[in-house]
């Protein structure tokens, strides 16, 4: 999994990249077939936006959270994807049973 990590008026601390990598490590839990991870992360005035395009085989999902506070928005960029990939996986694997399952005529 390559993860690309931009920062837009922000500098990218060490600290920050670590905790990004051990947040999105959990992505690979449910679905191992990531390519690549691209996030942003940016400060507007009050607001710290942080965004990911990950790249699965077969699609790109696309994820933007905002908060008052970089690591929060972190944090919930995280659950979003990790939600989102779940729903992908099973979109998928449902596709498959139900290819399956249909009578050949």
């Amino acid at each position: 999994m390559n993860l690309t990590l931009t920062g837009h008026h922000l500098d990218i601390t060490p600290s920050l990249r670590d905790y990004v990598t051990t947040k999105l490590n959990r992505l690979s839990r449910h679905f191992d077939q990531v390519i690549g991870i691209n996030v942003v992360l940016s400060v507007e005035k009050l607001i710290q936006r942080a965004e990911a395009t990950v790249h699965i085989s077969g699609n790109d999902l696309f994820v933007q959270t905002q908060d008052s506070d970089m690591y929060a928005a972190i944090d919930s960029l995280a659950s979003k994807l990790d939600r989102k990939i779940v729903r992908h996986k099973e979109k998928v694997n449902e596709h498959r049973v139900n290819s399956k399952n249909q009578p050949v005529e």
